[in-house]
């Protein structure tokens, strides 16, 4: 009964975690200039270091760390442009914020910098990211009613009756639109088996300025601080240094592949820390074990899904966009939070939204900027 339960919580979050952003994580991944060859590698990457880090901190801690792609960082790729020198120089951006990521379990006084970013900037700038790509379902509906409006309203009937599961219902919907659009068109054309296509990095400034910087903070804020949250609200305390260290290295070993961030899980966290899962918390970490293996299953099939996906784009853009509305309607929340800093917030998100590169340097970094410094002048007066 106890390893059925177990399993069950293991498999429902491996499925639960990928069904809800992969559409995100395979949109971002293109943006940021990979071809659907190395979107697909990346995605695979990314279920392989997963799956590894959860094996690792399960065993050394016998806690339930679960570990998630970040998909604020996936979002901030699809909202932006193919950064000054390619493909290449998203993937030396990917690489810098592993450097990162391992450097905050190391070096506490850089945890406290990033923890010293007032959380309504943070969010404000991940909200002014997310308002483009949530356009998406609508743009779509008009373009292809007849197979983005069947998708929307399964995600609607979810959202009421089980909002956990909204996202992968309407992942899953959109599986069997694509499938009978394959169909009709007699086939696919494209890979089936899993590759990993390695990338030889670029470093360039605008790409770590414009791309590193923001991607880090999204993950630190939006993911990281918020999973430790989660599991201390069910009464475990996050190793974080080897969290840190962990999920720095194994973005690090995705990146040359095209795996953008690995962190602490935040809302699937809760699927294997809650009593749910196992009555007694001290078993509970065996979830996360049966949730990595279900990851490296999914490892096999994301080429798979990815050349599918190449179908019809517009799909993956509707899906990806409905199961980002729950974060951009969170991330607003809490922009708009503190009445004392709500001017700094919005100029933060209007600048986000706007989409403007300037000197090859996206929104999102000039967001936080502008943000920061209206924060400073405005608390000083």
């Amino acid at each position: 009964m106890d390893r059925g339960r177990i399993a069950l919580a293991g498999i429902t979050t491996a499925l639960v975690g990928f069904a809800s952003s992969s559409a995100v994580v395979l949109a971002g991944l293109k943006a940021a200039g990979a071809t659907p060859g190395q979107a697909a590698s990346g995605l695979v990457a990314l279920c392989l270091t997963q799956a590894l880090g959860m094996l690792w901190l399960a065993q050394r801690t016998r806690l339930p760390v679960v570990l998630a792609w970040s998909t604020p960082g996936a979002a901030l790729l699809a909202a932006g442009s193919v950064p000054a020198g390619g493909w290449p120089a998203a993937i030396g951006a990917f690489l810098v914020v592993g450097a990162l990521i391992v450097l905050t379990g190391l070096w506490p006084a850089l945890a406290r910098l990033v923890s010293a970013i007032p959380a309504p900037i943070a969010q404000a700038m991940l909200a002014g990211v997310l308002v483009g790509l949530c356009l998406a379902p609508v743009r779509a509906a008009i373009e292809l009613p007849l197979a983005i409006l069947p998708i929307v309203i399964v995600w609607l009937v979810l959202i009421r009756f089980a909002p956990t599961w909204a996202s992968p219902a309407a992942f899953a919907a959109g599986l069997v639109v694509l499938g009978v659009e394959a169909a009709a068109a007699d086939g696919v054309a494209g890979p089936v088996l899993p590759v990993l296509e390695p990338v030889v990095p670029a470093f360039t400034a605008p790409a770590l300025i414009g791309l590193a910087l923001p991607l880090y903070v999204v993950t630190m804020a939006s993911q990281n601080v918020p999973g430790s949250a989660v599991l201390a609200s069910y009464g475990y305390r996050v190793p974080w240094r080897e969290s840190m260290v962990v999920t720095g290295i194994g973005t690090a070993a995705g990146a040359p592949f095209g795996g953008h961030a690995i962190n602490l899980a935040a809302i699937t966290a809760a699927l294997a820390a809650s009593p749910d899962a196992h009555p007694d918390p001290a078993q509970r970490w065996r979830t996360v074990r049966v949730s990595a293996i279900v990851y490296l299953a999914l490892a096999a099939l994301s080429t798979a899904l990815t050349t599918l996906v190449g179908v019809e784009p517009a799909v993956l853009g509707a899906v990806a966009g409905l199961a980002l509305l729950p974060t951009l309607a969170s991330s607003l929340r809490s922009a708009m939070s503190d009445e004392h800093g709500r001017i700094p917030a919005v100029l933060t998100f209007v600048i986000g939204a706007s989409g403007i590169t300037v000197g090859g340097v996206g929104a999102a970094f000039w967001a936080l900027v502008a943000g920061l410094l209206a924060h400073v002048l405005l608390r000083r007066r």
